[in-house]
């Protein structure tokens, strides 16, 4: 529950009439104050599906206390900070989001664009210009909350409810002029007994993406959980979770790639049968209906869905979720791997709240490491730090107790 002003009303966000006066509020461009806080925090109203969602300010993420679910770290402590207003324009005018996209969402002549390694348009190579397709990942995952945890979420995150949030957040997010959702695919959960209605739905779906003799190709985007990647009696393809009867095909420059490029996520993956892997991709549909994948990047996760980089981050979030604490997960986007990234930040942990950094051994005496050593979320305690390689995960800063909000 959040309470918010409504020029002089104050409402809880489960109170009977916040409905009727979020409606109000959109169409008298009213801006309603979070008061997570004493001084209160303007918000703005924004369409979403056939009602309205209160939503936090561009850039005021971090001024709200941290366990109020509008609250996110401060941009420079994760990936956001580098892509947000360039590659992600947010107008609470209008209340869509305008993103801007490193890799193509077309192709000629039925031949996929193969970028080179590096390139602007590769999957996890890219400037804050342009979102990458693993940045692109990370913004939708943060902005359907699943980087988000707390004790009362245990066993509450199926497929269906990834799913669910995943395409909500995707609502009023538009690309080069079109809606993200028409180009965005994420599979039902699959089921036996509706396997006819669900094959029916994702032919209806990919028709946008045919291929055409003599037209650009219309390319679509693949979020699904991977169970395997492996050689086909003609070249390769990659199975995902929930759409049994049809693999996408992967050529092979892709899959070389794909094993050089993603050793360490891969590594991960095989090495705990509790992680999964998320794939993000862009595919087109051949005339005799085989989707074929022409971009891609993964993303292992936790049981919980929880994103994770390495062995590191995963004891660290394993950790928080043993001992039921409150924290979002941070995100990369289109940082590269030696550069400054809070891999966690509690939201139990009082006004001040927590960074917490994991220092690979790999960083150990770079610029990257010195540069962790006195950054806070608000001004107040110091950062949380772990040295796998030196010492046993440190104590975690202790939980405040309930009720310390001064609303």
């Amino acid at each position: 529950m959040v309470t918010y002003l409504f020029g002089n009303r104050r409402l809880d966000s489960d109170d009977e009439g916040f409905a009727d006066a979020l409606a109000a509020a959109h169409a008298d461009r009213l801006r309603p104050k979070c008061l997570c806080l004493v001084q209160g925090i303007e918000m703005y109203v924004a369409r979403l599906g056939e009602g309205f969602i209160v939503k936090r300010m561009p850039s005021t993420g971090s001024r709200h206390a941290p366990d109020c679910p509008s609250y996110e770290p401060p941009p420079e402590a994760s990936g956001l900070g580098q892509v947000l207003g360039t590659a992600i324009k947010e107008d609470p005018a209008t209340g869509e989001t305008a993103l801007r996209l490193g890799f193509s969402m077309s192709k000629l002549g039925g031949r996929a664009t193969m970028p080179a390694p590096g390139s602007p348009s590769d999957s996890v190579a890219s400037d804050g210009s342009k979102l990458s397709l693993r940045g692109l990942l990370h913004y939708l995952w943060d902005q359907a909350e699943l980087t988000r945890w707390q004790p009362g979420f245990a066993s509450k995150r199926s497929w269906g409810t990834v799913r669910k949030h995943l395409l909500l957040a995707a609502e009023n997010k538009v690309a080069r002029g079109e809606a993200l959702r028409s180009r965005l695919y994420i599979p039902e959960p699959f089921s036996i007994e509706q396997r006819d209605a669900l094959n029916a739905r994702r032919v209806a779906q990919w028709s946008h993406a045919v291929a055409t003799p003599g037209k650009p190709q219309h390319l679509m985007l693949l979020i699904g959980e991977v169970k395997e990647i492996v050689p086909a009696r003609y070249g390769y393809k990659a199975v995902i979770k929930h759409v049994p009867d049809q693999a996408f095909a992967l050529d092979e420059q892709l899959y070389r790639r794909l094993g050089r490029r993603f050793d360490s996520e891969l590594a991960l993956w095989a090495s705990a049968d509790t992680v999964h892997m998320i794939l993000i991709a862009t595919f087109g549909v051949s005339e005799t209906g085989i989707p074929a994948i022409g971009e891609m990047s993964l993303m292992p996760v936790t049981p919980q869905w929880l994103p994770i980089e390495d062995s590191f981050e995963r004891q660290l979030v394993e950790r928080l979720v043993a001992d039921g604490r409150g924290f979002i997960k941070g995100l990369r986007y289109n940082l590269h791997r030696d550069q400054c990234l809070a891999s966690a930040t509690l939201t139990d942990a009082g006004e001040a709240g927590s960074l917490m950094f994991v220092i690979a051994p790999a960083l150990e005496g770079t610029a990257v490491a010195d540069s962790i050593y006195g950054a806070t979320p608000l001004g107040d305690g110091p950062a949380w730090v772990w040295h796998p390689a030196s010492e046993s995960m440190p104590r975690f800063p202790e939980s405040a107790p309930d009720g310390r909000r001064s609303s």
